[in-house]
């Protein structure tokens, strides 16, 4: 049975978002002791050489009037990014590609975005009422773009049935793999990753790396107070300390995380608290009691329940998988 995958292509795609997948869905090929029936192709407006943003130029395969009779098996959406005159990353969406997409999406069974490919199914109506993930950089655009979606920007990839959204860059792979695994078991999955030299598999709650930490702040003041948390975590960091040190009111203080920050202070605090933990964790054998008190997480029980929280696994679990032997 053929399986068709349609990779949509676009001048100033990201060349991985387009690229990662379809090595992995090539690899499998290559490791199945039968064939898998994907036949993955290139689909653009026309057959003419497409400008990637690392200025590669790819030939399409096929174009998407082609393809409008077809039976598709998975559509592939990934993105595309410029800088505004504030030096802003802003997702760009092509209408005309917008709806071709939405066209191809009703002969589709499984629809998925990579990166800021997630713009492009919004704009296209198909992420309305659905949880969704997409990079870090762009989730408020997202959000503020398209309020009938529901976006997290935390996960790598999220799920809502025949609909799946993934995380930047080289999320494209753990989204690719979960496909994979979808289609023919985690252990198909795991030989492809094991090619890729990389952990199968990043489950799909676990977090974009740095999320919270890595997102700017607009004001000097909330730099300052960002770099305050960072040195003092294992400190109480309560509101009114918070407040405090930038002079502001407690009120204050929660819109400016809201404003500038999409979130909490708690929630953020907790971020960085994990993060820190997470480090710990990779690079050293300390016990999890010692890292919960460095990290100003308490005990054990309050570290495990924060990175079932933001991580969706345990500190164990994520030890076994990512701790680095020196």
């Amino acid at each position: 049975m053929e399986r068709l995958i349609v990779i949509v292509l676009f001048n100033q795609v990201d060349l991985l978002d387009m690229t990662g997948p379809a090595e992995v869905f090539s690899l499998l090929e290559r490791e199945m002791d039968q064939p898998t029936g994907y036949r993955v192709v290139l689909a653009a407006e026309t057959l003419e050489a497409v400008q990637t943003s690392a200025g590669v130029r790819v030939l399409p395969d096929t174009t998407f009037a082609q393809l409008a009779r077809k039976r598709i098996d998975t559509l592939v959406v990934p993105g595309a990014v410029q800088r505004n005159a504030a030096r802003e990353l802003r997702a760009v969406v092509d209408p005309q590609v917008v709806s071709w997409v939405k066209k191809l999406a009703t002969r589709t069974r499984r629809v998925t975005s990579v990166c800021v490919g997630a713009h492009v199914l919004a704009a296209a109506g198909l992420l309305d009422g659905k949880r969704v993930t997409t990079h870090w950089s762009t989730a408020q655009q997202l959000a503020a773009e398209y309020p009938a979606v529901t976006v997290d920007a935390e996960p790598i990839f999220i799920r809502e049935g025949n609909l799946w959204t993934g995380a930047g860059l080289t999320a494209c792979l753990d989204l690719a793999l979960a496909l994979v695994a979808d289609d023919f078991g985690e252990a198909a999955a795991q030989r492809v990753a094991r090619q890729l030299v990389m952990f199968l598999k990043r489950p799909g709650g676990q977090s974009q790396f740095s999320v919270a930490i890595a997102q700017p702040s607009t004001t000097r003041r909330m730099d300052a107070l960002r770099h305050y948390i960072a040195q003092n975590v294992a400190r109480p960091l309560t509101l009114p300390v918070l407040a405090e040190r930038i002079h502001v009111s407690e009120r204050q203080l929660a819109r400016l995380f809201k404003t500038e920050l999409c979130t909490t202070p708690a929630a953020y605090i907790e971020s960085v608290r994990v993060e820190m933990a997470r480090n710990r964790l990779e690079t050293s054998d300390e016990s999890l009691v010692r890292i919960a008190s460095a990290c100003g997480l308490g005990t054990t029980d309050t570290l495990t329940r924060a990175f079932r929280r933001q991580l969706n696994i345990t500190p164990a679990e994520y030890r076994s998988r990512f701790r680095t032997h020196e």
